[in-house]
C-alpha cells in the first residue's frame, strides 16, 4: 500500500493540530510538543513541523509511504522539491531517532487516533 506524504512548515503547532485534526477527521498519531505532528489516514501521510527557516504553510517536502520501500530514500526532483520514500516503520525510526520522547509506533493507528 502507498500513501502520499506531504510535509509543511508551521509557526503555530497547537492551532495547526486543531485545524488539521478537524480536516482529516482524526488526531495526530505522533506528536512532539512545539515541534512536530503526524497524521496517517487510509490514503495520506501528513506532517507539520515548527520551522523558522520557512514561512508557515510552505511545503517542506513530498513523498510516499510505501510498504515495499527497502530503504528511506530522499531525492530532489527537477523543480528542486525533496521527495522521500519510506515504510511506516522507517519513518517511525526517523521520528524516534530525532525525538526520542516521541516513542512513535505506527501499528494500529490508521483512522482511529
Amino acid at each position: 500500500m502507498s500513501r502520499l506524504h506531504i510535509s509543511i512548515a508551521t509557526d503555530n503547532i497547537a492551532a495547526s493540530i486543531e485545524d488539521y485534526s478537524a480536516r482529516l477527521g482524526c488526531k495526530p498519531c505522533s506528536f512532539v510538543e512545539n515541534e512536530y505532528a503526524l497524521w496517517r489516514t487510509d490514503s495520506l501521510n501528513f506532517s507539520i513541523r515548527q520551522d523558522t527557516d520557512r514561512h508557515s504553510g510552505q511545503l517542506r517536502h513530498l513523498g510516499w509511504e510505501d510498504d515495499q520501500a527497502t530503504d528511506f530514500i530522499e531525492e530532489k526532483d527537477v523543480n528542486g522539491i525533496v521527495w522521500e520514500r519510506f515504510t511506516a516503520q522507517q519513518q517511525a525510526k526517523e521520528i524516534n531517532d530525532y525525538w526520542p520522547e516521541a516513542q512513535y509506533q505506527p501499528q494500529g493507528d490508521i483512522g482511529n487516533e
